[in-house]
């Protein structure tokens, strides 16, 4: 007999853990090799992980709501004795073999390392905070920059639940020294009851009075409160620069309004404005290589491949980042097939883990919506994001041979937020134009 590990699955570059939403199996189940064990989620996207393998699940090291950290061992699969354990060797380094219950204790491995390590990380260096932290933190009245200086055991110094639980602790025991001694007549265990009273109290009142009577309190969804999180973190960690640009979009919205039936027949797919936008960033990011690109404090990590995200809308009301791989590599027939799959995908709760992995630059099209422009906030760890608004006709002055003349034209605005560390106003405005040019100069006489 062989023992496979299941390990937590790299769900992209800037996510560190997941959250284990259910248990298909239980020890002693059954499991086929791509059958679902168990569903995780992510602030980007929730999936299911399948077997690697076929046999017996054997034990299951961590329960629902747990936060795991990526590559950590959560389950093992007993096979035949020559079944396939490609994944194992690739498993092992995350989690010694074990007991369950020393595996649960033992996720954040290197805390003995760095458990004396400086709470603050250097300047300029943010930490990332699981979703389990932030919402002990909020729970507990824990500021952001408190946060920041708790001592962190985990890896590259991150706070896990057992340093902000013992932190919470130590500050309980601060709070309550001074206390003592002012109050002198009351015995201990009556001043801590009388605070406790007097602290539900005031937390009681002050909930009461901040919302008001006629109020309808609504509690965020799991995504939501990870969508939150995410956005806070990049508003942290990017200092962003926003840049606006206007375009004359009439070519690109006549040719599409001239093709989409025919497209449509031919191709078997409806032709949206999306992949024209896309065809179009793809072209610039070429020329103009560094907004395609991540920072790791004080590197900067240039991107080969072009993998561009595509903001979209859930029926939820939510919004995930579904990603077009190697989209310099696609025509816009490909273009098309892929906006349109990775978008019905995203609307039926399809998207597999690596459909939203590896994205290196973003767009959003705020247009849809009715928006003329706005600001998006970027992707994490990307370095820029652009956002399309709505298209609209307006009277706009025409040069023509005769002079100038005042014309009806399809117009559009772009803006583009950008990580000023490392894009700065003259490369994203260039860029932005650039993107801006090319939607201009569309040839009405191209084929598809």
């Amino acid at each position: 007999m062989a023992i496979v590990e299941l390990v937590m699955p790299k769900m992209g570059e800037s996510i560190m853990e997941a959250t284990i939403l259910r248990w298909h199996k239980k020890p002693g189940d059954k499991v086929k090799v791509d059958e679902t064990v168990l569903e995780i989620a992510t602030d980007k996207v929730d999936s299911e992980v399948p077997s690697i393998a076929e046999g017996e699940i054997t034990e299951i090291l961590f329960n629902e709501n747990d936060v795991v950290p990526v590559g950590t061992v959560i389950a093992r699969v007993q096979t035949e004795a020559g079944a396939s354990v490609a994944a194992s060797p690739a498993a092992a380094p995350a989690a010694p073999s074990k007991p369950a219950e020393t595996q649960f204790q033992s996720v954040p491995a290197p805390a003995p390392a760095r458990a004396e390590t400086p709470a603050v990380q250097p300047s300029g260096e943010p930490r990332f905070y699981s979703p389990l932290v932030l919402t002990i933190a909020q729970q507990e009245g824990i500021s952001f920059a408190e946060l920041e200086k708790i001592p962190g055991s985990g890896a590259d110094g991150r706070v896990s639940k057992r340093d902000i639980l013992d932190y919470i602790a130590h500050r309980g025991q601060q709070v309550q020294e001074p206390e003592v001694i002012r109050d002198e007549p009351k015995s201990a265990p009556a001043r801590e009851d009388a605070r406790a009273g007097s602290s539900r109290e005031m937390t009681t009142v002050a909930a009461s009075n901040s919302y008001g009577n006629n109020v309808e309190i609504i509690e965020m969804d799991r995504m939501r409160k990870l969508i939150a999180e995410h956005m806070v973190r990049s508003k942290a960690t990017s200092p962003h620069v926003t840049s606006f640009a206007e375009a004359d979009v009439t070519n690109m919205v006549r040719w599409r309004d001239s093709v989409k039936k025919d497209f449509e027949k031919r191709e078997g797919e409806k032709i949206t404005f999306m992949p024209l936008f896309v065809e179009a960033i793809v072209k610039c990011i070429k020329r103009f290589p560094l907004v395609n690109c991540s920072l790791d404090g004080d590197k900067i990590i240039l991107k080969k491949d072009i993998n561009i995200g595509m903001a979209t809308a859930l029926p939820s009301g939510n919004l995930i980042v579904p990603v077009i791989r190697n989209a310099d590599m696609l025509n816009l027939v490909g273009l098309t097939r892929q906006v349109n799959s990775l978008a019905n995908a995203a609307r039926q709760n399809r998207l597999k883990p690596e459909d939203t992995q590896n994205g290196t630059f973003t767009i959003t099209n705020v247009g849809t919506f009715g928006s003329l422009t706005g600001t998006p906030i970027i992707n994490q760890p990307q370095v820029a994001i652009l956002a399309v608004g709505a298209i609209k006709k307006r009277p706009v002055v025409v040069e023509t041979e005769q002079g100038d003349s005042i014309a009806i034209r399809h117009m559009m605005y772009l803006s583009m937020s950008y990580d000023h560390r490392i894009v700065d106003g003259s490369l994203g405005s260039t860029f932005l134009s650039a993107v801006a040019t090319e939607l201009e100069n569309f040839d009405p006489a191209r084929g598809y």
